[in-house]
């Protein structure tokens, strides 16, 4: 399912910000927006709420982002990207925008209710940046149909879920700043995928290069069943090398039963990175709860990376052991530095 990146939201609180006279504090479920007073925004108003990592399309009533916020993706299109900012002092997520947005796009008041996404309507994609060379290739198809894509919910995202979460248990792993890629086999066929493409075997390729340098390949053929792992693809010439490496290499965090089309558990999981000889992602907590609040989990994402004490994580990644529950906190510091 693709990311809900713009929807109708309800605005549930309004709070003053210390020292600001012309704007103030929206919350929209998990969220914390920054607006302008003059709007006149009141608490359980209906608008569009666009979510961070929205690309907004060149168009008119997005132009007063131009100078902070104009980019271009590697595709060539052009756009305005959402990012987290702050303002007075106040952390601020995403871009609140009236219901009159929809009107020039033929939707009426009469069709709009709480949850609708207008991500499509509103010619709003999620920003990719840029693909270093070595992790383009040749292009088999797009990403398939029988796997599933990486993008864990944001935890902001479920307010509604939250205290039912709470009476379970999960593990926790480190969320790697890096590369998303992902090996299949499939009827004795194996398979390398960027987040978005199948890819041909390319020597020059990095994704593919870990493949078969380490014997993943080898390995996964050999199990003679129809299975995927995905993991992050981190290191040199990635992301700025935020961990120091040398060399490139890839850390799993997910197993995938393609026959079954469902996650493997934990245990599972383990189990198949031991018989691959790869490695997963950092696992921080094998038996987290949550805490009471959103908030507090946000900052509880806040922290140093695993794999280089120097470096600020970008946030973690919260499972349930059966790996029925899955959905991310990404830190706060992480994304105020994020280029």
């Amino acid at each position: 399912m693709e990311r809900k990146l713009a929807s109708i939201r309800k605005i549930s609180d309004l709070s003053p910000i210390e020292g600001a006279d012309k704007i103030e504090l929206a919350t929209i479920d998990g969220w914390k927006v920054v607006v302008a007073k003059d709007v006149n925004h009141k608490v359980g108003d209906l608008i569009v709420y666009c979510e961070v990592d929205s690309f907004l399309p060149i168009e008119p009533e997005f132009e007063f982002l131009r100078k902070s916020s104009y980019k271009k993706m590697a595709d060539g299109n052009e756009g305005f990207r959402l990012k987290t900012i702050k303002l007075r002092g106040q952390i601020s997520q995403g871009l609140i925008v009236p219901l009159d947005v929809l009107l020039k796009c033929g939707v009426s008041s009469d069709d709009v209710y709480e949850g609708l996404d207008v991500t499509g309507t509103l010619g709003i994609v999620k920003y990719e940046p840029p693909i270093p060379a070595q992790l383009s290739g040749l292009v088999k198809g797009n990403f398939p149909s029988f796997l599933k894509k990486t993008d864990e919910e944001r935890v902001q995202n479920l307010t509604k879920e939250y205290a039912i979460y709470s009476l379970d248990k999960f593990y926790v792993t480190e969320k790697l700043d890096g590369s998303s890629v992902t090996y299949y086999v499939k009827d004795g066929v194996f398979g390398v995928c960027s987040r978005n493409l199948d890819l041909l075997e390319d020597e020059n390729n990095s994704m593919w290069k870990f493949a078969i340098e380490s014997g993943l390949r080898d390995r996964l053929v050999g199990l003679e069943k129809n299975l995927a792992v995905q993991g992050e693809i981190i290191g040199e010439g990635i992301q700025g090398n935020p961990y120091q490496r040398i060399g490139q290499t890839v850390r799993i965090f997910n197993g995938f039963d393609i026959d079954k089309y469902d996650y493997l558990s934990l245990s599972e999981l383990i189990e198949l990175v031991k018989v691959l000889e790869v490695r997963t992602v950092p696992i921080l907590d094998l038996d987290f709860t949550l805490p009471d609040t959103i908030d507090e989990l946000l900052l509880t994402a806040e922290g140093k990376s695993m794999l280089n004490i120097k470096t600020e994580r970008e946030g973690i990644v919260i499972r349930s052991h059966d790996r029925k529950i899955s959905f991310k906190a990404i830190s706060n510091k992480f994304l105020l530095n994020e280029k």
